[in-house]
């Protein structure tokens, strides 16, 4: 097996995290949002098994940490297709019945009911998943998710965007906005394939960008010998965070050795355990799929829902929303502040009374308490007490993320411990 030496993440003329960061021009919106962005889907945005192809560790030439990934960097695959086995284990508790943190469908819940492509991809966020993904271009798009009985696809064909749930034979439709991906060919807001990106936000390589945006001098980086993943000889980059309030332990990325595409993500916490986020491609082709792949016409008795413009809905979500992948330096989400930086960031924000106040009613006619200041009902049935120089307040746990809700509706979160939530908060 081939074994290259660890790079680490110092300051230094020779330091590879430092050298991009640098190169980078150290964006600092991207690197602070970054590491809230992977808890969310961190939802995200985003284990699975190790369902992988595997015939031995591939005898590859070395390279080092800064090597890869600029590869990865300069990685521009347009055409792709294949399968992708993706799953998380972010430990959250069951909510009361009657709450959803989504947006849920209509008709009831049960088979045949109709589900949002919004409620549809939140599905993602909990077990195990087969996706299917095909792309050619920034304009043509299409994920599938595989059920046992049933199949939901999102496609993109040029400005056409289609949702299909094969279930309930429903369909949802709206239009991308002309002149970003579609028409001037740059493939959206990063210019190489974006739009691909905004389709494919669960797919190995959005998570491991994302992850590589965050990479400076609070990480250390790493080539950690060769892997085989879905028959493709790949390098494994390993990425740390340094801060010791992090609960990122590592993220895993299986880089492709031909292409420099990323063919397998996995998120681990620091508390140990199965991966939180594990996505890997277990089939894949890099050759032209075929036209009839983006071709969509809704099937006949289908219920069509038009949706309003794709891209408007998208940004708005990410400006109310904090640690979404669209969120830039919170300028535009009124209300929020990121303290700290790198992986050590927390959002704060304020919920607004009245969101806190029917949260807290939802909760007592599930049968919680639901009578404490914004949002405390809600999280006094799943979280716990703690007090500091803020007051008093619930933090709600998850493997990853960690949420405090102060009793004034303060909220803070984000991918650190319980104690930085609580000396962030005064």
């Amino acid at each position: 097996m081939a074994r290259n030496e660890a790079h680490q993440g110092n300051t230094g003329s020779g330091d590879p995290a430092s050298g991009i960061a640098g190169a980078r021009g150290r964006r600092k919106a991207v690197r602070y949002a970054v590491p809230v962005a992977v808890a969310g889907i961190a939802a995200a945005t985003i284990g699975i098994g190790s369902a992988l192809a595997s015939g031995g560790d591939p005898d590859l030439p070395k390279i080092s940490a800064e090597e890869l990934i600029a590869k990865v960097a300069k990685s521009d695959v347009q055409q792709m297709s294949g399968s992708v086995k993706f799953s998380t284990d972010l430990g959250l508790p069951s909510l009361p019945s009657g709450i959803s943190l989504g947006e849920g469908g209509k008709g009831g819940k049960g088979q045949g009911a109709e589900v949002s492509p919004q409620a549809k991809l939140a599905e993602l966020a909990s077990g195990t998943h087969t996706l299917r993904v095909a792309v050619d271009g920034p304009d043509k798009q299409r994920l599938s998710i595989v059920e046992r009985a049933a199949e939901y696809s999102l496609i993109r064909n040029g400005d056409q965007v289609w949702a299909y749930d094969s279930g309930s034979n429903t369909v949802h439709h709206s239009t991308a906005p002309s002149g970003k991906g579609a028409k001037d060919g740059k493939g959206g807001r990063d210019g190489k394939g974006g739009a691909a990106g905004e389709t494919l936000g669960a797919s190995p390589q959005e998570l491991a960008k994302k992850a590589l945006d965050a990479v400076g001098d609070s990480t250390s980086v790493a080539v950690d010998g060769t892997a085989k993943v879905a028959g493709r000889d790949a390098y494994q980059l390993t990425v740390k965070p340094k801060a010791a309030e992090s609960t990122v332990g590592a993220v895993r990325i299986a880089v492709d050795a031909k292409t420099g595409t990323p063919l397998k993500f996995t998120l681990a916490a620091k508390s140990g355990g199965k991966p939180v986020v594990d996505a890997a491609f277990t089939k894949v082709d890099f050759g032209k799929p075929s036209a009839s792949t983006f071709d969509f016409t809704p099937p006949k008795g289908a219920k069509v829902t038009e949706d309003k413009d794709l891209e408007g809905r998208a940004e708005h979500r990410a400006e109310g929303m904090p640690g979404l992948p669209g969120l830039s330096g919170g300028s535009g989400a009124p209300g929020l502040d990121v303290l700290g930086k790198d992986w050590a960031s927390i959002a704060h924000f304020t919920v607004p009374k009245d969101l806190g106040e029917d949260a807290g009613k939802a909760a007592e006619k599930a049968g919680g308490a639901g009578k404490s200041a914004p949002a405390g009902g809600l999280f006094e049935k799943f979280g716990s007490k703690v007090s500091g120089s803020f007051g008093s307040g619930q933090i709600f746990s998850t493997r990853l993320v960690n949420a405090l809700i102060t009793d004034n509706g303060d909220v803070y979160v984000g991918a650190v411990t319980k104690d930085a939530l609580i000396a962030a908060a005064k």
